[in-house]
Parts: C-alpha cells; structure tokens; sequence
C-alpha cells in the first residue's frame, strides 16, 4: 500500500450529510488523503481537494453556487489549482501563509479570520517544524474541518480512538486552537471524519494525545516496517 498514490483515481465518498460530502481519491493508500465540499450560506467551498473522475457530479449535488478552493495547510496545494481553474473561481489562502500562493497556477485570493461565513482558525504556524494550517468551522452549521493537527487515519490513531493528533503533535497537541469548540461534525484533511458527537471526539483526541502517543508510535513503526 503506498503512501500516496497517484495515476488512475478510484473515487470513494465520504462524510456525506446535509450541506456537505467528502471523498477520497485513492482508498488504499496510507494517507487516505481526504477532500471535502462545505455548503456555508449558499455558497460552496471546496477544501484542500485531491482531484478525480466524478468530483464535478458531486460538486454539482451541493445545493449552492462553487465560491473557491481553499488550501488550508501549506502541504496542501493537492489539485486546488486545476479545480477551481475547471470552476472559475480563485483559490483561498490564508493571509499569513507563505510559500503557497506563487506555486498555485490559479489566481488567488487571501482571506484572514473568517471566509464566508466560516471562522478561520490558526491551528499551527511554526517554522520547525515547517507547518501552517487553518481549520474552518462552520459554527452554525456544526461543521468543523481541521486538515492535518486531527485526523481519522489509520496512522493518525491508536487503540480506541475515533480522532487522533497527528504523530508530530502527540507531545504539543494543539488543544490552545481547538479546545473549547462544539461541533457535531469534525472532517479531516486524512481519512474519514466524525459525523455525530463530533465534540466529544475532539476533546478526547486534544486530552488523550500525550498519554496514547506510546500506543501510536508503536502501531506506527509496525505499519511503516511491516
């Protein structure tokens, strides 16, 4: 199973529910790297997107005109760019990212503590190691979406997990970011996310992060040398 595969995409969907869908491109590889569109006051958001046969149908099933493609982590430029040159409209990043928007070949445009409706949450900004990500919530509708410090991977959780901090934030888990929020719902840049209860999930991952980083880093060697 590679880590991230590439050539002919096999798109499964995901995290389907009222106002919004998700999908993966390439199933069975590692990183389960996970897209997902957002239906936020009749406009549609399309979130650090991998690109495949069939993703325009599901575009179209969201009630709401496409607004743009967001990149909401620095290692996220994914397919943003070919996406929302096909729809028209301009890629998103964060007004204090860097590095990103002279390599989308898009046009773009910056926003800064909200974008459309959605609450623009600095989860990481740091140079060591080299991470900048935003998580947007959609507060009315319920509807957080975090693309890396929280994810559903199979690599991101141990035993007994539904989410999981990423192995490079077990020790330093971003509990500052994204404690004290209440979504139903929380959708990840990697794997399937938490469509019920999404805030219990949440205060788990950020409380349980440290003490279950043991199980983690086991289970973690065991995949990466098995």
């Amino acid at each position: 199973m590679p880590m991230k595969a590439s050539g002919d995409a096999d798109l499964a969907v995901i995290d389907e529910f009222d106002g919004g869908v998700g999908w993966i491109a390439y199933p069975d590889e590692t990183m389960e790297r996970a897209s997902h569109a957002l239906s936020v006051d009749g406009e549609v958001w399309v979130l650090d997107p991998v690109d495949a046969p069939g993703v325009d149908d599901l575009l179209a099933d969201i009630e709401g005109d496409i607004a743009g493609v967001v990149v909401c982590l620095d290692r996220h430029k994914r397919d943003a760019a070919a996406i929302a040159t096909r729809h028209d409209v301009p890629v998103y990043v964060p007004d204090w990212m860097t590095g990103v928007a002279a390599k989308l070949d898009a046009p773009v445009e910056r926003f800064g503590r909200e974008l459309g409706g959605m609450r623009a949450i600095t989860v990481r900004d740091s140079s060591i190691p080299p991470w900048q990500e935003v998580a947007l919530y959609d507060e009315d509708g319920g509807t957080l979406y975090v693309p890396e410090a929280v994810g559903a991977s199979e690599y991101m959780r141990t035993k007994g997990e539904t989410l999981g901090v990423h192995p490079m934030l077990r020790l330093t888990p971003p509990r500052r970011a994204l404690s004290g929020l209440s979504p139903e719902r929380v959708l990840c840049g990697h794997g399937e996310g938490v469509l019920t209860d999404g805030q219990r999930a949440l205060e788990t991952a950020l409380s349980d992060a440290r003490s279950n980083a043991p199980g983690l880093y086991a289970k973690t060697l065991t995949m990466f040398l098995g």
